[in-house]
């Protein structure tokens, strides 16, 4: 892995703070400002009995005001029945409803998490049309400079925005906080865990090109696949690198980079090949100095994967599970494991 490494040419890691203003000028757009106010309401969204009687379930209202206009979200909140405080997810989600494919509410609680659901068309719709939501909120005329923030990073900001909910909740162990999400939504994961150290833990699931997975001689979707059909996901100077990789000032290693000294796995299917399942292990080898640098033990591992190997003894870790594109109770009882090990 070492010589694929030397062989694409990957630029050097710098610093947290110059990797994150490189990723977010190049790749992802500013984060959106911080909110000028937040306040949070909260409703049961089933009865007693929901989970069994495991667990209770709420919807979380997010009222904020972000450039001096009101904006709001819904959330939905399981936490496991007793005092706590709990480890927890928010689990950036394509569906809405729980339980749903991605959300294996009952397996959640049994592991002793609890988890946020965050529906992500409920925060700004995923195409072109930046007055939707908090699109609309941020960009009123529509983005101006090319470095205007696309979808991942506003999606990316409303987890964050699950984490000033969660620091009123005694129940919540803000100590413990996890983010994790699927493709596209693995991608704003790790977005979300870079630029918000209070993450102390996130998942990236098949989440590929502009994710974990490293762009130069990528086998499967290229920058310039993505750019052509989801250039909304990213800021305007990304499109500079389509079918230019090589120019790249980074790589998707900073991504993962930028995450230490905390943890972050990735997680890959043997018969995704569009997410690159090599790339995605080598942006986690390539990633390995800057928690090193930090003093942690970086991504253990001393081979390319095959099918059913995980490699968890480091702060990233990384598993390749026999299947195709999808978030499964595998994937899920993979970040049970990982993050229980490092308790």
């Amino acid at each position: 892995m070492k010589k694929l490494i030397n062989e694409r040419q990957l630029p050097s890691l710098l610093s947290r703070e110059e990797m994150l203003g490189i990723l977010q000028r190049e790749e992802y757009g500013f984060m959106p400002p911080s909110p000028d106010c937040i306040s949070f309401s909260k409703a049961p969204l089933r009865n007693e009995n929901v989970f069994a009687g495991k667990g209770l379930l709420w919807e979380i209202t997010v009222a904020l005001k972000i450039n001096g206009k009101d904006f709001s979200f819904p959330v939905s909140l399981m936490i496991p029945e007793g005092e706590g405080p709990f480890p927890f997810f928010v689990n950036i989600n394509f569906e809405k409803n729980i339980p749903n494919y991605y959300f294996p509410a009952e397996e959640i609680l049994d592991n002793g998490f609890a988890a946020f659901n965050l529906y992500f068309k409920d925060v700004t719709a995923d195409n072109d049309d930046f007055s939707d939501g908090l699109a609309g909120v941020i960009f009123p005329e529509g983005r101006k400079n090319n470095t205007d923030c696309g979808k991942i990073a506003m999606w990316a900001w409303a987890a964050q925005r699950c984490l000033d909910y969660a620091e009123t909740e005694p129940r919540l162990d803000m100590k413990r906080a996890a983010v994790c999400g699927h493709s596209r939504l693995g991608k704003t994961a790790l977005v979300a865990a870079a630029t918000d150290e209070r993450f102390y833990y996130a998942h990236s699931n098949d989440s590929g090109c502009s994710g974990a997975s490293i762009a130069r001689d990528n086998t499967g979707e290229t920058v310039s696949d993505i750019c052509r059909v989801f250039p909304y996901w990213f800021c305007e100077n990304y499109k500079k690198y389509t079918d230019n990789e090589y120019s790249m000032p980074f790589d998707q290693h900073f991504l993962l980079a930028s995450i230490a000294p905390r943890f972050v796995t990735v997680g890959s299917a043997d018969e995704d090949a569009w997410a690159d399942p090599t790339g995605e292990q080598l942006s986690c080898f390539a990633a390995s100095p800057a928690f090193e640098k930090d003093g942690q033990s970086g991504f253990i591992c001393d081979r390319k994967a095959v099918t059913g190997d995980t490699f968890f003894e480091g702060n990233i870790g990384y598993f390749l599970r026999k299947g195709r594109h999808f978030f499964s109770r595998e994937d899920w009882n993979k970040m049970f494991e990982f993050i229980r090990s490092k308790n």
